[in-house]
């Protein structure tokens, strides 16, 4: 009998493994659809059914503020990190879900440590943020460029796994997710956005410079992976030729991680018994 998949079958090894040393992604097909439930209205089913699930989730992590929820999306051009973004939490109440885009750096920003900004963005107590995009950038793009050198990466590498340590020792709970797609796949939807007028704003002439670069930023998104996947910060690949299951797959995750928190409602207030309110 065939195994059934599990999400950890898509995480990468931790760092340390021998495993993460031969890490490679492009083993993981990019079009396989392993939590799909045969049909795309199926699936949109499901993602909802999960997504109504995480509002309730959600609503109890908000109200308790103790935990905090970190969900970074990670990804080349056009894989969907705000496709995920809509699909994913389509469902749940915008109260206490903080979403925070990271672009290039501002002057001010470049004038301090790379991780300078993203620390002012991780969630509060209560809150479940999600990076599209992240600190992660800073050893993708600079690495691909030539701006820093493998030493400084690894240097990076090293502070942003330490970063992550204290976040979880701080009561944070970081899930990471690397969207793989296809380079077939990625030209469709970058021709389409060129084809469409109304999907011009989403696009710029870097985007063709940066997949003309594929290899190399399969490289660097490879050697990221394996240096900060962590036990307590994990990075799982997701298939994402699939719009609908890649949606669904993150959804899975994230939910298996609130249900683990086991998160409750605030304790009843005793002075509140009997109060009516004329």
């Amino acid at each position: 009998m065939a195994k059934s998949p599990s999400l950890d079958d898509y995480r990468v090894p931790y760092f340390g493994d021998k495993k993460a040393e031969k890490f490679a992604p492009e083993a993981i097909d990019p079009a396989a659809k392993p939590f799909s439930t045969g049909s795309k209205d199926g699936d949109r089913a499901r993602l909802a059914e999960i997504g109504a699930r995480l509002d309730e989730q959600q609503e109890r992590l908000h109200a308790q503020r103790h935990h905090r929820v970190l969900l970074v999306l990670q990804g080349m051009d056009t894989s969907g990190k705000d496709g995920t973004v809509r699909g994913v939490f389509r469902e749940v109440d915008p109260l206490g879900l903080r979403i925070v885009p990271f672009r290039a750096p501002t002057p001010i920003e470049s004038a301090h440590d790379f991780l300078w900004r993203v620390h002012m963005q991780v969630p509060a107590a209560g809150e479940l943020a999600v990076f599209n995009r992240s600190h992660y950038e800073d050893v993708l793009v600079p690495r691909v460029t030539g701006q820093i050198d493998p030493q400084a990466c690894e240097r990076r590498y090293r502070q942003i796994r330490d970063f992550e340590t204290m976040l979880v020792e701080n009561g944070t709970t970081i899930i990471k997710c690397w969207l793989h797609i296809s380079k077939d796949e990625q030209r469709s939807r970058i021709q389409a956005r060129i084809d469409d007028p109304t999907k011009h704003w989403k696009f710029d002439l870097s985007d063709i410079e940066a997949r003309k670069q594929w290899d190399a930023y399969q490289a660097a998104y490879r050697d990221a992976l394996a240096a900060t996947s962590t036990e307590i910060a994990p990075w799982y690949v997701i298939p994402a030729d699939s719009k609908t299951h890649r949606n669904v797959m993150v959804a899975e995750l994230l939910l298996r991680l609130m249900d683990g928190l086991k998160l409750e409602f605030p304790p009843a207030k005793p002075e509140l018994k009997g109060v009516t309110v004329e």
